[in-house]
């Protein structure tokens, strides 16, 4: 008897075990997420659910084949689940998910794995990145996420590190500092674009141009984190010998001592990887510093800037290039996403490039030899008439230039791009490319001495006060009307625009595309959108209480479709561009994921409306107010505005607590470094304490001048506002 009911017993307790198994969260911690050559190739043949790789396939077109959410049952679709990462700032992020575990990353680096099912974090690795780095980083402290391999997730960080996690744990298991061994650990090299992992190993990249660094892309291995390669996009000092011929033949196409300044060419963000034709694609950036006289002067095209290059993946052998901007000038990078395809071209068959970068042409580029095919301007354009297809070169108007004691030009697109690194999308089945355009100008104007500042913005232009000498609600308007944003769907076989959706503000996120018809795509005002494919037409909207910029994806569990993207404002145009976000934020940027019949509400925000008790304004001249405007815009709006203009997720300077806007507090911050472990370093090194004194009185009275509007409800006052609309609205027409 006792015999028995043990057995049954035994039987009861397996029976409850497996209950618990199949009604237990199907994923209670993470897995080996085994991705490998054979899951990312399955890619192609439509047999993953998963979002394996940054552009969903190595063809990078992020067109996922999942149809469940469709344009009939699209009202149904609702937040399921959201997670808070550590921070508020921007995030730019494309979410990786294999076999039920997301990956994502947030600000400073900082990795997170979640159950995509449920939200529910399984591990969390910070790199621990300095936060004086923040100084170095030319766009807000992001990244552009992780890559996947054989149960490793590998990351890049700010300064300067590629680090391999366990997949299943987040344990460490190597860290390699990417940076020549040559150079000082301080050098302001950073990275921000996700890796790519192609044949076993990583290839990076890294950012700095505008500091004054040369750029270079390496490989590495995958499983040691060993140095495999490495391949330079511009030469180096020639003292020093090249290191290979194409290095030798790309320093005949420079003048002058260029390698004094750095040189440039960052391969900041798309590194593609072209299994047809075993080859690596990268996106080459724009010229350190962007003034060309200054950078090489005497002429010179300026071999690699912004172009794309094919390496041999193996050894990193130079294969092919083609340069869209020739002796590049205005921050036209090539660094944006590039799209693999095959097309009829002239009736045959091309494997080609699509390529939508900052100057404003879509180019069509055959991959086996980057022969140029076409270039049609997809934005509004006059630094360039048209390019010349036999010789492959842009025919540059008079207005492009800006140097000389003349040169003030107004040059479309600007510096920001007519399209940036928003991830586009392609729809195989409408044949169109969606993507996040842009339309802008910028007066450019050539410093009339250059004065290099290591650790510093060197452009070669003058500081980034769009109009000086008029108000700053003036220029506030005119920034407005001067960029906008926009969502076009164009057709790579005619070279044509199909339809366009207008956004409210100029800096919006990348975009998805689905098998049933659906673009996905958030914008910078905080709102999550589904349009027809076909005709553009909004089909479900969903407001995310601030703004998105990074790209959506779309996985499967479980036989249910879900939809994510990483929402927090950020980004270059975010910090730099002086437009105030509406209304309050959340306190942390996150990750949002939708399913159908989901009806999971975030938290109500909480508007702030406590304003600091300002001191009185010092009694100084306007010589004074003009030269803290000039030097703020020199060294303090790439992370708080122009105008004193702040992203919600950096402090904004005119709403500072009371003891801040103390002179001594002040100067401690700003010329000594006390909050430089919050990300915030001193500037004594290119300010002195009369600058930094005028930098005082400026912020102070653009924080009066703020709490005036706010307290002004004078008719007058209300009349200046439109009338300032009225002429920022005469100016955008004119130029």
């Amino acid at each position: 008897m006792r015999s028995l009911l043990l057995v049954n017993s035994q039987r009861l307790v397996t029976v409850f075990l497996l209950a618990v198994a199949v009604h237990a969260p199907v994923f209670a911690q993470a897995s080996d997420s085994t991705v490998s050559t054979t899951r990312i190739n399955a890619i192609e043949h439509n047999k993953e659910s998963d979002w394996l790789v940054h552009g969903y396939s190595n063809r990078e077109q992020r067109h996922s084949p999942l149809n469940q959410i469709t344009p009939d049952n699209i009202n149904s679709l609702g937040l399921t689940w959201w997670f808070d990462t550590d921070y508020q700032r921007g995030l730019e992020g494309t979410p990786i998910v294999a076999d039920g575990v997301m990956y994502i990353t947030g600000n400073w680096n900082v990795v997170y794995a979640l159950n995509a099912k449920t939200g529910e974090q399984l591990w969390r690795f910070d790199p621990q990145v300095p936060k004086e780095w923040g100084k170095m980083v030319c766009c807000d402290v992001v990244n552009r996420g992780v890559a996947l391999w054989e149960g490793k997730v590998i990351t890049g960080t700010l300064d300067g590190r590629l680090i391999a996690l366990d997949a299943k744990t987040g344990k460490k298991l190597w860290d390699t500092l990417t940076l020549p061994k040559y150079l000082d650990r301080q050098y302001p090299y950073t990275i921000t674009g996700a890796p790519r992992v192609f044949k076993g190993k990583v290839i990076i990249g890294n950012g700095g141009a505008e500091y004054g660094v040369r750029g270079f892309v390496s490989a590495y291995d995958v499983n040691t984190g060993e140095l495999a390669w490495r391949f330079y996009t511009v030469p180096g000092n020639p003292a020093d010998g090249f290191e290979n011929e194409w290095m030798a033949n790309a320093a005949d196409t420079w003048q002058g001592e260029w390698w004094q300044y750095g040189g440039g060419g960052t391969v900041w963000d798309s590194i593609v990887y072209d299994e047809e034709l075993d080859q690596i694609l990268l996106g080459v950036g724009n010229g350190s510093p962007w003034d060309r006289e200054v950078r090489s002067p005497g002429g010179g095209d300026n071999l690699y800037l912004s172009s794309i290059v094919a390496l041999n993946p193996d050894t990193g052998a130079y294969k092919w290039h083609y340069q869209e901007v020739p002796a590049e000038n205005w921050d036209y990078t090539a660094s944006q996403h590039i799209m693999l395809a095959d097309m009829q071209w002239q009736g045959e068959t091309k494997q080609v490039i699509w390529h939508a970068p900052k100057n404003g042409f879509f180019f069509i580029i055959d991959r086996s030899n980057g022969k140029l095919l076409s270039a049609e301007p997809y934005a509004d354009v006059n630094w360039a008439s048209h390019y010349d297809l036999e010789t492959g070169r842009p025919v540059e108007n008079d207005v492009a230039t800006y140097q000389g004691t003349s040169g003030q030009s107004f040059i479309k697109p600007s510096s920001i791009g007519a399209h940036n690194w928003h991830p586009m999308a392609h729809n195989p089945d409408t044949g169109l490319v969606y993507i996040p355009m842009m339309q802008s100008s910028y007066q450019y104007r050539a410093v009339e001495k250059y004065e290099h500042k290591p650790g510093h913005w060197n452009t070669g232009v003058v500081d980034l006060t769009p109009f000086p000498g008029i108000s700053s609600d003036l220029n506030q308007a005119i920034i407005k009307k001067l960029t906008s944003g926009h969502l076009i769907a164009w057709d790579p076989k005619t070279q044509t625009e199909k339809w366009r959706v207008d956004h409210s503000q100029v800096w919006n996120g990348g975009v998805l595309s689905t098998a049933a018809g659906l673009v996905f795509q958030g914008t910078g005002d905080g709102e999550f959108k589904a349009y027809d494919a076909t005709t553009g037409d909004t089909l479900w909207q969903f407001i995310a209480q601030t703004g998105i910029v990074a790209a959506p994806i779309t996985y499967r569990i479980d036989g249910e479709q879900y939809v994510a993207v990483l929402v927090g404002r950020g980004g270059v145009f975010s910090l730099i561009g002086g437009l105030k976000p509406n209304g309050p934020a959340p306190k942390h940027s996150r990750v949002l994921v939708f399913k159908l019949g989901a009806t999971a509400q975030l938290p109500a925000l909480v508007e702030n409306n406590t304003y600091p008790n300002l001191p009185a304004m010092p009694d100084v001249s306007d010589d004074v107010l003009e030269l803290g405007k000039h030097k703020y815009h020199e060294f303090c709006a790439g992370c708080h505005g122009f105008n004193v203009v702040s992203n919600q997720a950096i402090p904004d300077l005119k709403l500072l607590p009371e003891v801040f806007y103390q002179k001594t507090m002040f100067d401690n911050i700003v010329l000594k470094g006390q909050f430089k472990g919050l990300g915030m370093v001193g500037f004594k090194d290119v300010l002195n304490q009369q600058e930094a004194d005028a930098i005082y009185a400026y912020i102070l009275q653009r924080a009066h001048e703020d709490k005036s509007t706010r307290e002004n409800t004078h008719w007058f006052h209300s009349f200046l506002l439109w009338l300032y609309e009225l002429i920022a609205t005469l100016i955008a027409v004119i130029i």
